[in-house]
């Protein structure tokens, strides 16, 4: 026993370690917050991490043609385009959303690739990247890891459109201060300024605000210190936004492509002008709505709040005279539609009865060229709530149309004040799915610290899926500032649960913090997009998906009486600064979108190019060789990324030399493209990464080894390989002193040994016959312990057992023997899975004295076979016989108790070995 102890404690200290080295490696990956995206990097920071150096950072030039001077570098819209399938599915949806900002903000258009020779393929390479104009040919732009946000895309595609950098114009100095001695060494370049032959401004203004302008710590060797400042102190938090267009950007925009109209804006009123953007009053109805302005109290407009003298205005319909039921109508003008669905968006108060009423219609044209067929669309009922609120309206019109506001009055006698319009938009796009407003926000920053959040109310979208957004005033617990904005977006169990699909994957969620900027083409929102995937799990669920059905993996909670998933999102978005500095906080009132919709159909979107020859050397498909993610950098990186991989011809990567470049050995490099890696320093199949200038080594890992060092020098193993080891070695130590101690109990002689006997599952197992034992718990005089021996003779398949008395010192004690007689009839198996009949033999007390009482034969014949007997289908049923009779009451004096135990279910035997090797029976 002291043996076998020592073996346990050895072996379970070393499973302990063993357990240990895995924890180790596991925990050295660090803990990341389940549920949250890693903060919004800027695209110069995520260039540099992927070794990229790149013409002012993330252009790439196959020339030196200007985007902005050569009129051959325009586009002609719609642009053609290309999604690889190498791209995330999210990045996908991603550029799909940033194209409808285009077409919503200018006259900018896409159109799918149909043969173009002219055209843009979008692919996941390494960082964020583009060409600058209209190359004539198919040209990349890269959405690479990290790159798949609105903005970046956005951005992007400006460059292809044939922008370059804000502070890259020549008068740049006279609103910024670069701060040469804090740039990293060799990235200078990116600062650089060009001449009125190179670039030009369009004739407008230096844009602080800029989508295009760098952010203040770019390329900066200290992550505190910046590298270029607003000389207007208040503009420092400001450059380098990435939330949208600013309006400059979209009037230069528009100045180069002659832009008069865009694709989805309809109709826009903010009713500051007399003539109320050509809305007509009805001379069918009761009374007229009056055009007002701030002066009154209590009737600030939305646009400006009420906080400009001689401007602010607003439509009213007062509801405090007259009589009930009398209305008033306000008609826009005739609108003609290019979609089949709008959105119509607008802001009201009702101050009123809470039985006033605003009614939305719309009137068609009647297939006779005349638009007067009148269709009642959404009714919104006054209450007791008289802020600002902000509505949606879906329309679906395909022929020309107006929509009218009808206002009617209520209890004019129980009202003192009416309908208030303002701020109309009407445009070419879905309505969001849900509309959260969160009032007096300024109230809930200060009474709130880090880690506090709302919860919106349940929405429901078009699948009929429920959802909501988590706000968090000061970001979450996990975040690095509390003076920034943090959203995630969250399911709510609903009503169609049963008939939906779980877990819910590849649907994308937008969620927008809306600018409350008046004209939909100047807002400058902050989107964040993100696709659901059974890959986005939370431990605290053991590890379940979160999209699964809410009322598996969720909590319960009383406010919307429904299960909440966890959420998932970003914990620092936007800034109090800027929130307060824009348009975020009309009327203290912060507005949030969310919609949530399937993208699963762009899975496969990449289409075969037509015409060979009009395929660059740099473009690469999916299926060909991609580059790697953790290797190359500057100009090798772009070489093997665009040159190397992209031979239609080539089957695998040749090694680059001066007779191996492709057409990138026709260009002057300039010293941003020289490649610290070119010879790769790194060891032992290392690859080398520029990282900010200098040589990286990414050490080879496999399944065992690694490598580590500066150059990956140094083998070690891995953490998990040796705790396998080790436990490995714990069991064979504890496996061996198993068996030693099994063996220290074999008895001195051999010969008493029963032969080819073994127990197994309270049964004898005798060569490959089964024999079924049971105890006769009716024999209380029989000796302890017994012992059962096996005599055979193989050769008749004649099997003996016997049992006997321990042999006693004293002659005159008491001995008794137990013999084996068997059953008269069958009884049972009591294995739970027994059916069918078996015939057990019974253990009973034999007669005093008489050797001859002890010795009883048993005949097996293995040729009858049992099914369900236990031990599973198809054991061996033994037929017994007893030889030479069934004894005599004298040999068996308890045969009554035998005979009883073997027609009941009698409890069976539990033998152990004693320590000379024979089987005993345990009383």
């Amino acid at each position: 026993m002291i043996w076998k102890r020592s073996a346990c404690i050895l072996s379970f200290i070393l499973f302990f370690a063993h357990i240990a080295a895995v924890s180790i490696k596991h925990l050295s990956k660090g803990n990341v917050h389940d549920g949250e995206f890693d903060e919004q990097k800027d695209i110069s920071e995520i260039n540099l991490a992927a070794g990229l150096d790149l013409f002012q950072g993330d252009i790439f030039l196959q020339n030196s043609r200007n985007g902005l001077r050569d009129p051959n570098t325009r586009w002609k819209f719609p642009i053609p385009y290309i999604l690889a399938d190498n791209l995330a599915l999210n990045a996908k949806g991603a550029i799909l959303y940033a194209f409808e900002m285009f077409r919503l903000k200018s006259c900018v258009d896409f159109k799918p690739y149909e043969g173009e020779s002219s055209y843009i393929i979008f692919q996941k390479f390494d960082g964020c990247w583009s060409e600058v104009g209209d190359q004539h040919v198919g040209q990349n732009l890269s959405i690479g890891q990290g790159c798949d946000y609105k903005a970046i895309i956005e951005h992007e595609i400006l460059h292809a459109l044939g922008f370059y950098h804000e502070q890259s114009r020549t008068d740049r100095d006279d609103y910024v201060t670069i701060w040469w001695d804090e740039i990293l060494p060799g990235y200078q370049h990116n600062f650089n300024t060009y001449d009125d032959n190179f670039i030009t401004d369009l004739n407008t203004p230096y844009d602080y605000e800029s989508l295009m302008h760098y952010e203040p710590f770019s390329f900066n060797k200290n992550a505190s210190v910046p590298t270029i400042t607003a000389k207007i102190p208040e503009f420092n938090s400001i450059i380098g936004q990435r939330l949208d267009f600013s309006a400059i950007d979209l009037e230069r925009l528009n100045r180069m492509y002659n832009c008069t109209t865009t694709h989805t804006f309809l109709d826009h009123c903010d009713f500051e002008k007399a003539n109320i953007c050509g809305m007509i009053q009805s001379t069918r109805d009761d009374a007229d709505w009056v055009h007002e302005d701030s002066i009154p109290p209590g009737q600030a407009d939305h646009t400006l709040e009420g906080k400009c003298t001689g401007a602010g205005y607003s439509m009213y319909f007062s509801t405090s005279l007259g009589i009930a039921e009398e209305a008033a109508l306000l008609e826009s003008r005739i609108l003609y539609p290019k979609r089949k669905q709008q959105c119509l968006q607008f802001f009201y108060k009702m101050t009123g009865s809470p039985s006033d009423r605003l009614v939305v219609w719309v009137r068609r044209d009647d297939s006779t060229g005349n638009v007067r067929k009148l269709v009642k669309v959404k009714t919104f009922q006054g209450d007791s709530d008289q802020n600002w609120k902000i509505a949606h309206v879906t329309l679906r019109e395909e022929k020309k149309f107006r929509y009218l506001f009808e206002g009617t009055k209520g209890d004019p006698q129980n009202s003192n004040g009416g309908i208030y319009l303002d701020d109309i938009t009407l445009t070419e796009t879905p309505c969001p799915a849900g509309v959260w407003t969160v009032r007096n926000f300024s109230q809930v920053l200060q009474n709130t610290v880090k880690g506090d959040k709302l919860q919106s109310p349940r929405f429901y979208n078009s699948e009929g899926y429920g959802l909501g957004l988590t706000l968090y005033p000061h970001g979450r617990t996990s975040s690095r500032s509390s003076e920034y904005l943090g959203l995630a977006f969250h399911l709510c169990s609903g009503e169609n649960d049963a008939v939906l699909e779980w877990p819910v994957e590849n649907r994308q969620v937008i969620m927008t913090i809306l600018d409350q900027e008046p004209d939909v083409r100047k807002r400058m929102s902050s989107s964040m997009v993100f696709t659901t995937s059974k890959s986005q799990t939370y431990t605290a669920i053991k590890g379940s998906v979160i999209w699964d059905r809410p009322s598996v993996t969720g909590s319960y909670d009383k406010s919307c009486a429904c299960f909440r998933s966890i959420d998932w999102g970003w914990g620092a978005i936007i800034s109090h600064q800027m929130l307060k500095r824009r348009s975020f906080l009309k009327n203290d009132d912060l507005i949030m979108f969310v919609d949530f919709e399937d993208i699963t159909h762009l899975n496969h979107t990449e289409v075969h190019i037509k015409d060979s020859r009009l395929i660059p050397q740099s473009l690469v498909f999916q299926g060909q060789e991609q580059p790697a993610s953790e290797g190359g950098s500057g100009k090798a990186s772009l070489e093997k990324a665009l040159l190397g991989s992209l031979d239609q011809e080539q089957h695998s990567r040749q090694k680059r030399s001066v007779d191996n470049t492709g057409p990138m050995e026709d260009h002057n490099w300039p010293q941003y493209f020289r490649d610290p890696c070119d010879p790769n320093p790194c060891q032992n199949e290392g690859i080398c990464v520029n990282v900010k200038g200098m040589a990286s080594c990414r050490c080879v890992s496999g399944h065992a080894f690694f490598y580590t060092g500066e150059r990956c020098q140094a083998m070690q193993v891995h953490g998990s390989l040796l705790g396998l080891m080790i436990g490995g070695a714990a069991s064979m130590v504890f496996l061996t002193f198993t068996i030693i101690s099994i063996l220290r109990q074999r008895p001195e002689s051999q010969e008493t040994l029963p032969k080819v006997a073994k127990l197994r599952h309270a049964g004898l197992t005798i060569g490959k016959h089964r024999v079924w034992l049971q105890n006769a718990s009716s024999s209380p005089s029989l000796t302890q312990p017994n012992r059962l021996s096996v005599n055979t003779d193989e050769q008749h398949n004649v099997f003996t057992l016997q049992t006997e008395a321990e042999h006693s010192n004293n002659p005159s004690s008491k001995s008794a023997a137990a013999s084996v007689c068997p059953s008269r009839g069958k009884s049972r198996c009591s294995h739970p899975r027994a059916h069918s009949s078996c015939t057990p033999l019974r253990v009973c007390q034999g007669a005093q004295g008489g050797a001859s009482s002890n010795d009883h034969q048993v005949v097996i014949k293995p040729q009858e076979k049992l099914a369900g007997c236990w031990g599973g289908a198809g054991a061996w049923r033994p037929t017994v016989t007893h030889q030479p009779s069934w004894p005599s009451r004298q040999d068996c004096p308890d045969q009554d108790s035998c005979e009883q135990s073997a027609s009941g279910h009698g409890k069976r035997s539990q033998f152990q070995k004693s320590s000379k090797g024979m089987y005993e029976i345990p009383q």
